[in-house]
């Protein structure tokens, strides 16, 4: 994608080279064009950038640089960026959350308990399917903020499979009770390196669909792992009442 900015402070043709080499250090800037004469810089970047990132990169070479975009609204490019960066995972939500109501429609009558179980079933089942896609990968991935993954890595790869395991006893409704405590510790250790990443704000690649999407780690991912914990715990208490 193309934009255009109006740069404010630029005294002179040295202004512009150095404005221009520095925001050709940001990530997913491709090119970027700024002409003196029209006080005004054409990027193109792989990605939309925020303009609060390339105002902290002016405010770095100098205060009275300013700069402001031409053209386009960048609070409709970020909401354009934010689900393009997250289709995948809301694909998964919405397909499974079709399914499963689908199956609670067919059979008569909605059954809570019943579409939690096949709601939680189709996310451990979708959701291990991308990590055992690319097992090393999730791994790699994984061990960058999961508290468990950190210090041993092969946790990555027993994860995949005990959400894989989680799923088909979801589905065949295997000791539930058992199933919902699992599932329950599991999330609740899953998401406490989620929630230090995203308060530390780490602009780090988030795990749950495996290596094979760039997903940005960010509160998404703590609402994921929040609905599962909530989900196990509200099964768990209804089995045990």
């Amino acid at each position: 994608m193309k934009h255009e900015y109006k740069i404010g402070g630029m005294a002179c043709e040295s202004c512009a080279a150095k404005i221009k080499s520095k925001f050709l250090t940001l990530p997913h800037v491709n090119s970027v064009k700024i002409s003196k004469a029209t006080d005004t810089a054409t990027i193109e970047m792989s990605k939309h950038i925020p303009i609060g990132e390339y105002q902290n990169a002016l405010k770095q070479l100098d205060p009275k640089y300013s700069i402001n975009p031409i053209n386009h609204s960048e609070v409709g490019e970020q909401t354009k960026s934010w689900f393009k960066a997250y289709r995948p995972i809301l694909l998964v939500f919405i397909y499974i959350l079709l399914v499963t109501l689908l199956i609670q429609y067919t059979s008569g009558a909605f059954d809570i308990r019943k579409w939690m179980r096949h709601f939680m079933a189709g996310f451990f089942l979708v959701f291990s399917f991308f990590k055992i896609l690319d097992l090393s990968g999730f791994a790699d991935s994984y061990m960058t903020y999961d508290i468990i993954a950190k210090k041993w890595r092969e946790w990555g790869y027993v994860y995949a499979y005990i959400e894989l395991c989680l799923g088909i006893a979801y589905l065949t409704n295997y000791y539930p009770l058992i199933t919902n405590i699992l599932a329950f510790g599991v999330m609740v250790v899953s998401v406490i390196g989620v929630l230090q990443s995203v308060l530390n704000k780490r602009k780090i690649k988030c795990a749950c669909l495996g290596a094979v999407f760039d997903l940005p780690m960010s509160t998404i991912t703590i609402i994921e792992d929040a609905l599962m914990i909530l989900m196990s715990g509200y099964m768990i208490l209804s089995l045990l009442n």
